[in-house]
Order: C-alpha cells, then structure tokens, then sequence
C-alpha cells in the first residue's frame, strides 16, 4: 500500500507573507545606518545610499542629555576597560559582582532612596523579569496595569501567568472601579509609568499610591523616560514631587538619558533578593560588561549634582514645541521633554521622514503600530541641550515646506 505523501510546509512562503503585511500598511521598519560623532552631538553620518557618509542631524535619540558623549562617561569606560578588560565573564551566579555593578547599584538605591537596587542587562529586561516573577512569588495576583504602558511591561504581566485588568490611560477613576471590584483578598499590584514616551503626559502618581493605599495594593512604576530628566538628582517624577517612598518598586533604564545601556530595579532589600533570586532574566543571563557599568556609574554621579543638562533640555523642548505650534504644525503639547508630530497615516510618516533625512539631512524616526496605536502614527522628536535656536528654525522650516509639499493639513 502506498503511503500518502505528507503535506510540506512552505515556510520560506509564511516568512515572505509576513514581511509583505508590514509593507502594505507602510509599517515596514528600515533601520538607519549611522555613525554618531564623539563629543559633537547631535551630528552623526548616515551611510545609507550614499557614497561614504554624509553629515546629518539626530532628532529622535533617547541619549536625551548626551550623556553618552560625556566626557567624564567616556573617561570612566576607558579607565575601566583597560583595568578588568571587555567583558563581565558570565552570569553573576558565575562570574561574581564586577565591584562597578556593586557601586552602581548603591548609588542608584540612593537615588531613589530605596534600600537596594538591581541592574539588569536592559529596561526591557528588568520589566519583563521584575513582573513575570512577581506573578509567580504571589499567588492569585491581580496586576492593573495602564493601557499604554511599555512593552516590556506587558511582556511581563503576560508571562507571570497572573489575571490582569487594564485601566484607561491616566484615568484613576477607572482604577478605583476596577480595584473596588476585585476579590478584596487577593493581593494587588498596580503597574504605570511616569512619563509616557509617545504621549509626553504624566502619570497622576500621588493619586495612584492613594489608591493602592486603600486596596492594599502594591506599587511599580516605570521611570525609564524620567530617570535622570526630572528631580534635583536625576531620580525622575517620583522624586520631583516627593513621592519616591511611596511606591514598592521603581524601574529605570540607563540607555536613555544615562547615556549608556541596562536596566535596574530599586525597592526594598526583600522585594530585589526575590527578584535576584528568582527572576529567569536575571539569573541566566550574562551580566553588563564592567565597562557599561562602569560608565553609567560616572553618569549617574555627574547627574546627581548636575542640574545643567536637564535645564538646558527642558529649554530646548519648550522652544521647539513653540516654534511648531508658531508654524501651525500639529505638535502635541505636553509639560514633558518629548516633542510629539502627529501625522496619523503610517505611510506619510514614513514619507515626511525619508524626505527630512534625504534632503534636509534630518534624521528623525516615524513612530508606527504596534509602538503607536492604528492611525495615530507621528514624528516623535527629542531635542536635547545641543540643539540650537539655528537647528531648531531650520527644522521647522523644513517640516512646513514637507507639510505644504504633502497637501497634509496643519493645525487650526
């Protein structure tokens, strides 16, 4: 008897078909080819279709301070790099705690004056691992969570395996309804961030804690757009207005306004041994290089006394935001350093910023689904305190020329 011949899988044909859905809604992503030029922020060069580099200007990184190209951060790397060499040599489970990760996280405990702090290898990382765990060590936990927080946060509400309720942005009345409904003994946790990135608002912390003081609810919050931008020693919102002692848990990243790469964790010392002891993404992974470390340890320090970067962003923020107001251009106001462009069409996004790089040598990322919600889709812009007056007419002079060029609408 002959045997039926079993169906093949065309798989090269699965791959192709997923790659063509992001291209027919205009969100295939196209990463740029960059070089940044050291101490001369924010010029780069881009190699892409062209022959060699050619000079262009950076609007979108999350380096909002340029502390990357500090020259004390610069130092410290280098210093530690020819001291202990390149790399961290396994796990910490394997390969100990480089003293640069021991110092680090002290002073980021201190930042936010909490008892203890643990680096991760991202911010992606330590919201993923963080809340996956917390799931796991409270039975019948219920995780409320914002419903435009990060990524990773949803990653790891997910993988905690625990029930979840999502509560409408910022929306605190809607909260409460939800907490109010839940089993009054389970215990609780309420996720949310302090600056959403996309949106430039804030969440209403001091309202939020007041709520988990009355359900018996845990604290996390996410300050990875704020750690460093905000407070008189860099520890975000949460410290801006005074409110760092009230939450259980706060998450921060140093590859944002740090400079560098990695992500922490700071609570109470119980609440990081479990997480330390427990969380898959912090035991099985290689720990940062020693040299990482030991350059956002520089970086934090010159942040906790220094208040010049973060004077000189806010401002340039505040400038931009005018000038596209000025010019009618549909800029999304906020109280926060992101300079949102709303373009609500994925296609003209991806259009106006071919456009601003090819020709006006601009760079600056559309923002797409799933980043953004469908039909929201922008320009998001970070000017930081190396953005002059100058950079920032000649951008808005471009972008109207775009907007006129396009037929798109500018605002009433």
């Amino acid at each position: 008897m002959d045997s039926v011949p079993t169906p093949r899988v065309d798989y090269a044909r699965a791959f192709t078909q997923a790659i063509d859905r992001l291209h027919a809604e205009g969100r295939y992503r196209v990463f740029i080819d960059i070089l940044r030029n050291k101490g001369a922020f924010p010029n780069a060069r881009c190699f892409a279709g062209h022959n060699g580099p050619k000079p262009i200007t950076v609007w979108c990184s999350n380096d909002y301070l340029a502390m990357g190209q500090h020259p004390a951060v610069i130092a410290a790397m280098e210093a530690a790099l020819h001291d202990v060499g390149a790399g961290s040599g396994g796990t910490r489970n394997i390969g100990g705690n480089t003293h640069y990760h021991v110092d680090l996280e002290a002073e980021l405990a201190d930042l936010h004056g909490k008892e203890q702090a643990l680096l991760f290898t991202s911010g992606y990382v330590s919201n993923e691992a963080t809340l996956g765990t917390m799931g796991k060590i409270l039975p019948n936990l219920i995780i409320f969570s914002d419903e435009l927080n990060h990524a990773s946060m949803i990653a790891g509400i997910r993988n905690s395996g625990c029930e979840k309720r999502i509560f409408r942005h910022n929306d605190v009345a809607h909260l409460e309804e939800l907490l109010a409904a839940a089993d009054p003994q389970a215990p609780k946790l309420i996720a949310f961030e302090s600056v959403y990135s996309m949106e430039g608002d804030v969440a209403p912390i001091a309202a939020i804690c007041d709520l988990a003081d009355k359900y018996n609810a845990l604290t996390y919050l996410d300050e990875v757009h704020a750690v460093g931008m905000y407070g008189a020693r860099g520890g975000g919102i949460s410290e801006a207005h005074g409110l760092a002692h009230r939450l259980t848990i706060i998450e921060g990243t140093l590859g944002k306004a740090f400079g560098v790469m990695g992500g922490y964790i700071a609570a109470d010392q119980v609440i990081v041994d479990v997480i330390r002891s427990y969380a898959p993404g912090f035991i099985f992974t290689t720990s940062l290089s020693p040299v990482l470390v030991a350059g956002a340890l520089a970086s934090v320090r010159h942040l906790k006394t220094s208040s010049v970067e973060r004077d000189g962003q806010q401002a340039a923020a505040a400038q931009l935001k005018a000038m596209f107001a000025d010019a009618g251009l549909p800029v999304m106001l906020g109280k926060t350093h992101i300079v949102p462009l709303m373009v609500g069409d994925p296609v003209k996004a991806k259009r106006i910023s071919d456009i601003l790089l090819a020709e006006y040598g601009v760079y600056v990322q559309p923002i797409n689904y799933p980043t953004v919600p469908r039909g929201t889709e922008r320009l998001r812009f970070t000017p930081g305190p190396a953005h002059d007056p100058a950079l920032m007419r000649e951008l808005t002079q471009a972008l109207v020329e775009i907007w006129d060029r396009l037929a798109l609408r500018l605002a009433a």
